[in-house]
């Protein structure tokens, strides 16, 4: 696992910092104010400002999260600067990290500009894995980072707790290609909507709270990083050993296996970097999805007989060998039951 150079980490990190600052500067301009108020027995910030004699407001997030805290704090002080943030991008995809194609850059930049992300949606799939590299300070480069398309998720009922939404995913993509069409998905029950442009490009919108659980372990933790498009686009991504857990189960899920060997070196490329950076919280996602049942186990213990044996003994390192009893055997036929012999019966003398 090839690691980058310190600058090229504290590049990263200073651009995912500026990327916040342009975000909230960008969609809550000066002239308003912080307002905290309760819903549901807990504390949120909204935004406040003043068109004409209208008094309007915008949701911005939980009180409790610290970042969020600190961003309020430093509101007034904040000037974003698009032209130093593209020079941190370059800077960085010379540095051999990884970077979208024009127009997957330009899906993921509308819809964070829409506040898909405020609105504690998250990205998925490979454009999330690609921002991981950044993140863990190590270079993930070729096939498992090839994409056209862009997976978005997002908890069903958000948007109704808080009273706001975006607009319609597909009037936000026609924006950036207005050949942007949606397609049914009879194929994929967990997908609620698919969008395909002319050149093949796909966007995927999950409602993980209505589909598979592997969905909702995958976004319930996530973390902030940076796609490295235009001036640098902030999103929400899973956290990356939530990411590479997960993959494990898509990749034995799969009815079509030809993507399953792209999920598998996911998982492992992380699964490296994660030793190297997280180890404690790689084994507590192990743990947490083995813990959560048997089907759960027989899929991660399959998956982890997929990962090259570097993986599987990391695997093992750090959260302990799978048990014999878990690993995926072949299904035995069924045995007939011998049938029970039934009492005869008698005449009832008249």
């Amino acid at each position: 696992m090839e690691e980058i150079d310190l600058a090229a980490q504290t590049m990263f990190a200073e651009l995912l910092q500026r990327a916040l600052d342009a975000e909230f500067d960008a969609e809550f301009p000066e002239k308003g104010s912080f307002q905290q108020k309760p819903s549901k027995g807990r504390l949120y910030w909204h935004y406040q400002w003043r068109e004409g004699d209208k008094v309007l407001t915008k949701y911005v997030g939980p009180a409790s999260e610290p970042e969020i805290a600190d961003r309020i704090e430093r509101f007034g002080a904040i000037k974003s600067s698009f032209k130093r943030r593209q020079t941190l991008v370059r800077a960085l995809v010379a540095a051999g990290l990884p970077t979208p194609d024009p127009l997957s850059g330009a899906t993921v930049e509308a819809m964070w500009k829409a506040g898909f992300f405020r609105l504690r949606g998250v990205l998925v799939g490979t454009l999330a894995f690609q921002t991981y590299a950044g993140a863990l300070g190590v270079k993930l480069g070729g096939r498992p980072l090839m994409t056209q398309d862009a997976d978005f998720a997002q908890f069903w009922g958000v948007s109704q707790n808080i009273g706001e939404s975006i607009s319609d995913p597909l009037t936000i993509l026609k924006g950036v290609d207005p050949t942007f069409r949606a397609i049914p998905n009879v194929n994929d029950p967990i997908v609620s909507t698919r969008c395909r442009s002319r050149t093949g490009h796909v966007a995927d919108f999950f409602a993980p709270g209505r589909t598979s659980p592997r969905h909702v372990f995958l976004v319930e933790q996530t973390e902030q990083s940076v796609l490295l498009y235009g001036g640098g686009v902030p999103v929400s991504v899973p956290r990356a050993e939530r990411y590479a857990v997960h993959k494990l189960i898509v990749a034995v899920e799969r009815v079509e296996q030809t993507k399953s060997p792209k999920d598998i070196l996911q998982a492992h490329m992380l699964i490296q970097a994660l030793a190297l950076r997280r180890p404690a919280e790689l084994a507590e996602a192990w743990q947490t999805a083995w813990a959560s049942g048997d089907q759960w186990r027989r899929k991660l213990a399959a998956g982890r007989l997929r990962l090259p044996a570097q993986s599987q003994q990391t695997l093992d390192r750090l959260a302990g060998p799978v048990r014999a009893s878990t690993t995926p055997r072949q299904a035995q036929p069924r045995r007939a039951q011998p049938r029970r012999a039934q009492p005869r019966r008698t005449k009832r003398a008249r």
